[in-house]
């Protein structure tokens, strides 16, 4: 397949997935009565952030389907989005902070694991989810925080 297509593919599903779920899971009055953390950024920083990530999700995505079709790296690609979606309903609309902080944890132990496993063969596209692993690692922290104090 041509890797314009593949691109346009991944970007639909990353991009398109993450505002549905996105949009579908806004928080709402349960998350603004729970006690934060003083470091919690202000709500209109995550859409902009998530949409720079996913962008980033997707042409790391394209170049793996391209390049390594069939190998690991797709599986693991596939695990963290999967994992990636998961968390908005878990956290926002089921309200389990503490499932949400454990699917966040694995999801952090895979973006870090695919990394690992790209670095020698492509290291941009590695590079490409290194910001997500750090924007993973502040949620981590983020939600552990709100299930601390809540």
């Amino acid at each position: 397949m041509n890797r314009n297509v593949v691109l346009l593919l991944v970007l639909l599903i990353v991009v398109g997935g993450g505002l549905a779920i996105g949009y579908l899971t806004r928080p709402g009055e349960w998350y603004a009565q729970l006690a934060k953390p003083s470091f919690t950024p202000p709500g209109w920083v995550f859409g902009p952030v998530w949409t720079i990530l996913y962008v980033m999700i997707a042409i790391a995505g394209a170049r793996i389907f391209v390049s390594d079709p069939h190998g690991s790296s797709v599986w693991f690609w596939w695990g963290q989005l999967a994992l990636n979606f998961v968390w908005s309903p878990v956290f926002f609309s089921a309200h389990k902070i503490g499932m949400a902080l454990v699917v966040i944890v694995v999801l952090l132990a895979v973006v870090l694991a695919l990394i690992l496993l790209l670095w020698r063969r492509d290291r941009v596209t590695a590079w490409l989810l290194v910001p997500y692993a750090f924007w993973v690692g502040f949620a981590s922290v983020l939600n552990a925080s709100i299930f601390a104090l809540n």
